[in-house]
């Protein structure tokens, strides 16, 4: 077995050590730890019958006098939380496999990233937030360089800051339809005045019907623009006004991808066709198509390089802007910086967006995405440049740790162990896909997926569901083979325990 034959007295007493470090006490010798300076466990630790523990229920119960609780799993303690390892409000140590919904990128109190978070420059920064749109600092230009343009994706020469990944992408919409408008208008923009007119009254001309192409199962975000191009799941748009902009057939493959190569082409060759129909036939302009390299939130659903190479091909012969949005899948998680880079486009995007792991967000453009009159694409933050300097920071350690090829080599790893586990335990789980170590698996009903997070965590391993029945890996970039060894040991085991209650022999 894996499982380091560690005993439960010993790892209670490491434990306890990290816990009285991390609240203050004085450490062996008399000195004081950091929270830079706790030491990830070998292994996860429950201390607690469940999860949620009573302490983390009686945060839960605090929080639910003033905010709505009813998804949350578990509270954090994240000045005890560190490297891989999430610990909870009673003191169980996890290894986190979900981070924050993807959102973590290089560890719970990395040492750089607490000392960037410490420095003159950030406290000056939160301090006075500047309306960068106007009064940006004047060192703005080389922190834009150092956090952004040192892994901008090829092609793209810009970039437009913003707060979040929703933000990204309502934003990267406006650039589209400025374009396409300014094109309409032989590249210039001078408005009519029946186009200043309309438009405050949110009709045409001065507000055009045109659209942005999503595809099904697709998740763009929640505030209007982006819920309008979300399709993941009915719960997110119910009883929200929306444009109605039409939809495109999303491939829905088949695994193993070796065994059904011929049914999986034709079926990115049907949703290729559908595509270009709706954008030669649509009854609304299309200025753009937005689509995510792995439809994470719908289940994370994959189409192959050749699928995305000639949806791209498309979209320049009906000459339609192509937003990548790179919220969930950027800053190193499929084994590449950018996942559309396994695409090998002969033509990059018009725009990419980002946010979760970059713990910033905005998108990536060329600069004829650049309105041209002010005050257009604009807002009083334009992001915010306390967030830009821990991106700064977190790129110096992807690119200095060289964690986007660690990535490539656990993910590797990991799945080796999946797949030969997906064909032992097959009325468990199945379709094992992904690259680097953005992996998913399917449970072979949404009930036994409840089950199996519940045991998982209750294992010391938290996790997280995506679509129906998907289980998804979003570990951070600092997940080794080591870490691995750790989960597969533990997954063996829930998996054998519910072979034991649904199948026993």
């Amino acid at each position: 077995m894996l499982r380091n034959a560690l005993s439960k007295a010993s790892l209670g007493r490491s434990v306890s050590g990290r816990l009285a470090s991390a609240s203050g006490r004085h450490a062996p010798g008399g000195s004081r730890r950091l929270a830079s300076q706790l030491v990830e466990p070998k292994q996860p630790e429950v201390v607690t019958d469940e999860i949620p523990g009573p302490q983390s229920k009686a945060a839960l119960s605090r929080l639910g006098l003033l905010q709505d609780t009813r998804a949350v799993v578990f509270a954090g303690d994240y000045q005890k939380s560190v490297g891989n390892y999430i610990v909870d409000a009673d003191g169980n140590y996890l290894l986190d496999l979900y981070c924050q919904i993807a959102s973590i990128p290089v560890g719970y109190n990395n040492a750089a990233l607490l000392k960037a978070a410490q420095s003159p420059e950030m406290a000056s920064t939160l301090a006075n937030r500047p309306a960068l749109g106007m009064y940006p600092s004047k060192d703005w230009g080389s922190t834009l360089e150092q956090a952004y343009m040192r892994v901008k994706p090829k092609g793209l020469d810009m970039v437009f800051t913003t707060a979040h990944g929703s933000d990204a992408n309502e934003l990267a919409y406006k650039a589209a339809f400025m374009y396409y408008a300014k094109t309409r208008r032989g590249g210039t923009e001078g408005f009519s005045a029946q186009e200043m007119s309309s438009v405050m009254d949110n009709v045409p001309p001065g507000a055009p019907d045109v659209a942005i192409l999503s595809f099904t199962a697709g998740f763009h975000g929640r505030t209007f623009g982006a819920l309008s191009t979300t399709r993941s799941k009915a719960i997110h748009k119910l009883d929200i006004p929306a444009f109605r902009w039409p939809r495109a057939p999303f491939p829905q493959l088949r695994y193993p991808l070796d065994k059904y190569s011929e049914e999986n082409a034709a079926e990115e060759s049907r949703c290729l066709a559908e595509t270009e129909r709706i954008l030669h036939d649509n009854p609304m302009p299309i200025a753009a198509i937005v689509i995510e390299p792995v439809q994470s939130e719908g289940g994370d659903r994959h189409a192959s390089p050749r699928f995305f190479q000639e949806l791209r091909s498309i979209t320049k012969q009906h000459d339609v802007l192509m937003i990548v949005d790179e919220v969930q899948t950027g800053c190193g998680a499929t084994g590449t910086f950018w996942a559309h880079e396994q695409w090998a486009l002969e033509t990059p995007p018009d725009m990419v967006t980002f946010s979760k792991k970059m713990q910033t967000a905005g998108f990536y453009h060329t600069r004829e995405m650049v309105p041209d009159q002010p005050y257009r694409n604009f807002n009083t933050w334009l992001g915010d440049p306390s967030r830009a300097l821990m991106t700064r920071a977190i790129v110096d350690e992807v690119l200095e740790r060289k964690l986007v090829e660690q990535t490539r080599d656990t993910g590797a790893y990991l799945k080796s162990h999946l797949e030969p586990l997906a064909i032992r335990y097959f009325r468990v789980f199945n379709s094992v896909r992904g690259e680097g170590t953005f992996l998913a698996f399917d449970c072979t009903s949404a009930e036994l997926r409840t089950e199996l997070l519940h045991l998982m965590r209750m294992e010391g391993v938290n996790m997280g569901g995506s679509g129906d029945v998907a289980v998804r890996f979003r570990p951070m970039l600092t997940l080794t083979k080591a870490h691995v060894n750790v989960f597969i040991t533990r997954f063996e085991s829930v998996l054998n325990k519910l072979y034991q209650k649904h199948w026993p022999r």
